[in-house]
This record gives C-alpha cells, sequence and structure tokens, in this order.
C-alpha cells in the first residue's frame, strides 16, 4: 500500500469509530454495533477503564484519525520515495494505564510501511485487537502488516512504555536493537491565582480524566504564596462522581488514612488529597503541590526537571483543560516516532 491508501484506510477508522459512538450516544441500539460490547468487556477486564473513559480515549482516537489531521501530521516528513516492500519488524511493548494508549505507537508504525509486532498490555488486550479488526475490515492488506506476539523475539527496533523499573528490563533485554524506551513522566500545571471558576473546572479534566492514570494527567500543581486553595476545591467539585468508583476511593481511603497516622498535613475535599511535596508522581487520588515565589526562578526548576515532566498547563503551558488531548505529533517522550522510524 502507497502512503495516501493507507491515509484512507485509516480515516476510514476514524470515521467508524465515530459513528459507532454516535450510536452510543443517540441511543439508537446497538444493531451491528459491537462497539457496547468491546467497552463491557474491557472494563471486566480492568475497572479502570469505565465506559465514560473508553469512549473519551476512543473520541480522541477519532479526532486524530481524522483525513484533515493525518495529512497534516505526515505532511511533514520525507516519506515520497519511501520503499514500501522493505518493512521493518518494530517490536511494540505497550501500556495499559489507560484506553488504547498503545494505538499511538501503532499508528506511527502502520503509517511508516513497516510491520508492528505487538506485545499487548494484560490490562489493555481487549481494545487495541478491536480496532484492528475494523481496520482490517476496512483495508484487508493491514493484515500482513502487524502481528500480536507474546515474546518479542528479533525485532529491527523496539517501542516499550513502562515505569522506570520495567524500562532497566527492557533496557536489559533490547538495549542492542534501536530502540526507544519511556520512563515514568508526569505532568504540572502552574497557577497565577486568579483563575475563574471555569478554569478551574477544566483543570479538574486535566488532573482526574482517567483517575489521573496517565502521563498527561496533572499530578503536581505549582502555586503562588498565599493561594487559596478553595478556590480550587470549589472549581474541581463537579467531579466528585468519582467518589462511586470503589477502586478509585479505595486508594483514597488508604492514603487518608496513612497520611493521618503519619501526621502529615493534607488539604482535602473527600475525592482528592492535596499535600505540600516535591516529587511531581503522585499515587491515585493524591495531587502534589509547590509553592513559587517568581516565574524566573519556577522556569529555572522546571528545565532542570524537564526530562520528567510530559506536558504543562496553565502560565506558559497549555490551556486548562487541554492536557488529555494530544494531536497527532504530541509524541509520549519528546521523540518524533515517525521521523525515527524513518531514519533508524
Amino acid at each position: 500500500m502507497q502512503l495516501e491508501q493507507r491515509i484512507e484506510a485509516l480515516s476510514k477508522l476514524g470515521l467508524a469509530l465515530s459513528a459507532m459512538i454516535e450510536e452510543l450516544d443517540s441511543n439508537k441500539g446497538e444493531s451491528g454495533n459491537k462497539l457496547p460490547k468491546i467497552i463491557k468487556l474491557a472494563n471486566i477486564k480492568n475497572q479502570w477503564f469505565t465506559s465514560e473513559n473508553t469512549i473519551q480515549a476512543l473520541k480522541s482516537l477519532g479526532i486524530m484519525l481524522d483525513r484533515t489531521n493525518l495529512n497534516y501530521w505526515i505532511g511533514k516528513y520525507s516519506m515520497e520515495k519511501r520503499d514500501y516492500s522493505r518493512q521493518k519488524n518494530v517490536g511494540i511493548i505497550m501500556a495499559g494505564n489507560i484506553p488504547a494508549v498503545g494505538f499511538h505507537d501503532l499508528l506511527c508504525v502502520l503509517i511508516t510501511g513497516n510491520h508492528a509486532m505487538i506485545k499487548l498490555a494484560s490490562d489493555d488486550n481487549i481494545i487495541i485487537p478491536f480496532l484492528l479488526e475494523v481496520l482490517t475490515t476496512i483495508e484487508p492488506r493491514f493484515i500482513s502488516q502487524f502481528t500480536i506476539v507474546e515474546r518479542i523475539k528479533e525485532p529491527d527496533a523496539v517501542i516499550a512504555t513502562g515505569s522506570n523499573n520495567s524500562a532497566r528490563y527492557f533496557d536489559y533485554y533490547f538495549g542492542k536493537y534501536p530502540n526507544i524506551i519511556r520512563k515514568n513522566r508526569n505532568s504540572i500545571a502552574v497557577l497565577s491565582g486568579t483563575e475563574t471558576p471555569e478554569e478551574m473546572y477544566a483543570l479538574g479534566h486535566d488532573i482526574f480524566d482517567y483517575f489521573g492514570l496517565g502521563c498527561r494527567s496533572v499530578s503536581k500543581l505549582y502555586v503562588p504564596e498565599n493561594f487559596n486553595f478553595n478556590t480550587f476545591f470549589e472549581g474541581v467539585a463537579t467531579h466528585g462522581d468519582l467518589m462511586n468508583h470503589n477502586k478509585y476511593m479505595n486508594n483514597y481511603d488508604y492514603h487518608n488514612a496513612l497520611f493521618l497516622l503519619e501526621n502529615i498535613k493534607f488539604l482535602t475535599n473527600n475525592f482528592v488529597i492535596v499535600r505540600e511535596n516535591e516529587p511531581l508522581a503522585t499515587p491515585v487520588s493524591v495531587l502534589n503541590y509547590s509553592y513559587y515565589n517568581n516565574l524566573e526562578d519556577l522556569e529555572k526548576l522546571l528545565n532542570e526537571k524537564a526530562s520528567e515532566i510530559q506536558c504543562r498547563v496553565g502560565i506558559n503551558g497549555l490551556p486548562f483543560g487541554k492536557s488529555q488531548q494530544p494531536a497527532l505529533n504530541d509524541y509520549a517522550d519528546g521523540i518524533d516516532t515517525v521521523e525515527w522510524l524513518l531514519n533508524f
């Protein structure tokens, strides 16, 4: 397949996803629509994958796979002379923290005409196969472009996503191949203290969407001295439906009790714990914050932490509410995956 044919098929996948979701939203029934079953199976497999979270993730994919977006994204690369008869076998070790989070790496491999050796995450082994089923129904020639495997053997290159601990394991086994090995990253928000209630509500989406499990989930606030946290709690109050999720609230109850026992000072609104603490990474239901005196010093600090930060909202960052809406060129670790695939 040529590039134009790949884009055509992938854009049809985006349209198909959007149509299936629209059918759910309009309550037209489930005739011929496999998506309700997939959503249910994914949630049985992984309780963090609620119906709302899975639909949100698939809506984002539908937007990514819009033909205009695909053409704009891939148009910056020199692919005119790409020899599609010479495939590279690219191993993809997928994460399973949010629904279909590994699809972007798969998309990069497919769009460049390579063969994907896919190691699914045990927590997300329902949605990706479904997406591939829809794609190969649209364009059967994609069947030869991927293989789902239990172990990745003798790849030409590897893309692996995991924790800092798993990164050491990946480097041990795949360090001899060209690779992108991703470690932990977190996202931050820099506040001025003058945010509107609407901005605070939007910030709640940056923090709480996908239960805060994604690398684009804000886990750390930088706030000015004398910041009024009442405005924060009032703004995010409408996200209190988190209290209906057992696994989330188990985390909240555990850390609430732990901090009380250890006499750690914190603030809470009964579904999120906010504590002054330096690290960017936090457990589910916990949000760290630090004060800053001036933005110039803060920028120096954040530059030193750049390798730990996935994205930033607020001052000098994305608008509030946009961290969970990545574009096609928002690569997970700042490494341009497509450029890497074209040149390794």
